[in-house]
């Protein structure tokens, strides 16, 4: 993408959260990631985005994820925008990738800095020193599971910024969602951040959904969101219904260890996951293999309803 009002135009629909593949030795499968872009884009997907919480970024080396970037960059070209996330506690990392990723053609995606006593002017000094680096504007990714939790109040202080185009957004709470729709719905383009939260944000006009666990159910989680979007609220519920013994097992499992290995199960390379994090056990991998097997019988992809 050339500049940020091309980046705004496309951030929008349904964008997988690409799960990166690491071999068994701890390296980066780079044909993994290659035959992943390609699946997801295949599948019809309108983003993806690589390198994020659940793409272990925080397990990497800076130059891993430069990498990470440029080849799944190299394999979707132009054919879909990418999320590419620049976060790191070091703000000198954050700066490089940021830069990195835009000139690889891609929208940067920024936490504030996760380190002890930052302020809210702090976050909004550091905002406004990234942002302007990228020529495609950058996406604040606010994810309470990884250090602070933006307030709604600091969320729209930070969308003044010129060159900020959009919002991850993981605390998804019905009055937070509310607010954000009313205060900032049309100024930058709205995400929710988990496709285990995706009816009341995209009943709610946010702008797009990220969804790791279309790693695993691409054509559920497609169709799903395609019917939500379109205003048929009782098939994309139903639809949505139709994977709660999933998500409930990935709730207590994990993530990304559980779309990984529900990956392996249907024949696509997810990879293994980089410590501390840890492989399912075989008792869970028995109760996901059973859980699959009644929601994906052959394991071929589902077919749409």
């Amino acid at each position: 993408m050339k500049d940020k009002d091309e980046a705004r135009a496309r951030l929008k629909g349904l964008f997988n959260i690409t799960v990166t593949p690491f071999s068994v030795d701890g390296s980066l499968d780079t044909g993994a990631l290659a035959a992943a872009v390609e699946r997801i884009i295949a599948f019809g997907f309108d983003g993806l985005l690589i390198g994020g919480t659940y793409g272990e970024f925080a397990v990497m080396t800076p130059a891993e994820r430069v990498e990470l970037f440029r080849v799944a960059s190299d394999v979707a070209g132009n054919r879909v925008p990418l999320l590419l996330c620049s976060a790191d506690s070091d703000v000198r990392v954050a700066r490089d990738l940021t830069v990195a990723a835009t000139e690889l053609g891609g929208i940067p995606m920024l936490t504030p800095p996760f380190v002890s006593e930052v302020t809210d002017e702090h976050i909004i000094r550091f905002f406004q020193e990234i942002a302007p680096l990228s020529r495609t504007g950058v996406v604040i990714y606010n994810a309470p599971g990884i250090g602070l939790t933006l307030s709604s109040e600091l969320i729209e202080r930070i969308a003044d910024i010129q060159d900020v185009i959009g919002l991850k957004q993981g605390d998804l709470a019905p009055t937070v969602v509310d607010r954000l729709v009313g205060r900032l719905g049309g100024r930058i383009r709205l995400f929710c951040a988990s496709d285990l939260q995706m009816l009341g944000p995209a009943l709610n006009e946010f702008d797009g959904l990220s969804s790791t666990n279309s790693c695993a159910l691409p054509e559920l989680i497609l169709e799903s969101y395609r019917s939500l979007a379109a205003g048929d609220a009782q098939h994309g519920a139903a639809l949505y219904r139709r994977w709660f013994e999933y998500r409930e097992f990935a709730r207590e499992a994990g993530q990304p260890q559980t779309v990984k290995a529900a990956m392996r199960l249907r024949g696509w390379q997810g990879g293994v996951v980089r410590r501390p994090l840890r492989e399912l056990s075989k008792a869970e991998m028995t109760k996901l293999e059973s859980i699959l097997d009644r929601l994906v019988p052959s394991r071929a992809p589902i077919a749409a309803s």
